[in-house]
């Protein structure tokens, strides 16, 4: 295997665009290019600037090279997006914003094409948010586009293909709720065919694979080396969930929190997944399986809390368990494993003082987030990151809910970027660099909290019940 001392990582976010230079020995970005990803509001619909990101690219590569000198690049993007590529290598149609409603208007023509969720793990999403409803609007709403088309590739392999010329797709993109790829089989699914694209694919790749090298006229464009590798690049979820696989054995189940809080589990136990309870099946960088479920925990955090982003006290803690003060789901109804329900208390919201408000939601969030680790059968330590990991009573609360350990990021080797760029070391990598545990309770504590959980469950019973 070789060694890349220097890899640039290509990371495109929904919102920004990045260029990070990583360095491989101590796995750390050690220079950063950033931008934001502009949609052009114009005909003939919402959609990236994809000229403008080129630009800075190749801007951002040929900086890099002259300051450290590039030995490698990767690839990491948003999913939910595909590209139609023309005969010359060009776009056939330009890169439609997959927040465009566009595709709703033929929502039931392409439900009655497209395959079901046991299938392919994706559950019915709107807009553009699955791939093969935007091919099948873009197909049927362009003019002559259906011939145009000459092949079509993954977001990240756009990039790849704009670098190498060589058109591929990735398990990673294909595995993101496109419809288009049966995970359990690793191939594509019969959508494609129904489409009309099944011959214009490109070949699927795994994360790993090295494509090729850089095109002789962007060396002389750059300054990169001749023969610079490409490899395949990643969807930004699993170059996260990356690192990790490389660092522990399953079973185990990343819980990533953000505005999403986002489960996805290694080595879960077997059980079917409820798509009405926003699960999911995407692939990993290695092409398998990963068991995923999701719900809007950072949004409703800030729903909940506004500005008052209080610790709660020893005392606010135990006032709540005493009390029993709960909340019960869902702030944000519109997704997630409660979707349809209102929220409710159990006490006077308006009584409590910001620090027992605190717990409480604190606690809300973490039996939201065991619900969701219960439903893709997690097994094994719970990994958790972003900012949740420092919410000392979520983090209580998830251990004991679960009855299983909670790790930390030890604090580097995390990112997409670096998720990205550790694709150079190829599948058989490994690292060294393990996460912390969680320090575990007294026994009161986690009795106390255990016995919340217990009548939280009871509670959401209940309310559904009633509901019904």
């Amino acid at each position: 295997m070789t060694e890349y001392r220097h890899v640039a990582v290509i990371d495109i976010g929904k919102t920004n665009a990045k260029l990070a230079m990583v360095d491989m020995e101590a796995l750390a970005e050690i220079d950063v290019r950033t931008t934001p990803n502009t949609v052009l509001d114009t005909a003939p619909y919402p959609h990236f600037d994809t000229d403008r990101l080129w630009a800075f690219i190749l801007q951002g590569l040929a900086e890099f090279q002259a300051k450290h000198g590039v030995d490698a690049i990767s690839v990491t993007t948003h999913g939910a997006s595909i590209v139609l590529l023309d005969s010359y290598g060009g776009l056939a149609t330009p890169v439609l914003d997959y927040e465009h409603p566009g595709p709703d208007a033929l929502a039931a023509a392409y439900d009655a094409i497209r395959p079901d969720f046991v299938q392919t793990g994706a559950p019915r999403l709107p807009m553009g948010l699955n791939v093969g409803a935007q091919v099948h609007w873009l197909l049927e709403s362009q003019p002559g586009l259906r011939e145009r088309v000459a092949k079509v590739v993954t977001y990240p392999q756009f990039w790849v293909a704009r670098l190498t010329g060589i058109a591929c797709t990735e398990v990673t993109s294909l595995g993101c709720h496109t419809d288009l790829w049966e995970p359990e089989t690793g191939r594509f699914s019969p959508l494609a065919k129904q489409l009309g694209i099944a011959e214009k694919l490109a070949p699927a790749y795994l994360a790993t694979d090295k494509v090729g090298s850089v095109l002789p006229m962007l060396t002389r464009a750059t300054g990169l080396y001749a023969n610079t590798p490409v490899f395949c690049g990643i969807h930004d979820s699993n170059a996260s969930l990356y690192p990790h696989l490389l660092a522990l054995a399953a079973p185990f189940t990343v819980l990533s929190t953000g505005t999403w809080v986002i489960a996805m589990t290694i080595g879960a136990a077997k059980q079917p997944l409820d798509p009405d309870r926003d699960t999911l099946i995407n692939v990993n960088a290695l092409g398998r399986p990963v068991p995923s479920a999701r719900f809007m925990g950072g949004r409703e955090y800030a729903l909940l809390m506004g500005k008052d982003r209080v610790e709660p006290t020893e005392q606010d803690i135990a006032d709540v368990l005493d009390r029993q003060a709960m909340l019960l789901p869902a702030v944000v109804s519109e997704s997630g494993p409660f979707r349809g329900r209102k929220p409710a208390w159990t006490v006077e919201e308006a009584a409590l003082t910001p620090g027992q408000r605190a717990a409480v939601v604190s606690l809300y969030l973490a039996m939201m987030a065991e619900t969701c680790l219960s439903m893709i059968g997690a097994r094994g330590p719970t990994l958790t990151e972003g900012p949740f990991a420092r919410n000392r009573l979520f983090l209580d609360m998830l251990a004991e809910a679960t009855g299983r350990p909670v790790l930390l990021p030890s604090g580097s080797a995390t990112g997409t970027s670096i998720g990205a760029a550790l694709l150079t070391r190829g599948a058989g990598a490994a690292l060294c660099d393990k996460p912390k545990a969680h320090p575990s309770l007294g026994t009161d504590l986690a009795h106390a909290l255990q016995t919340y959980a217990d009548t939280w469950h009871r509670a959401c019973t209940a309310q559904h019940a009633a509901a019904v």
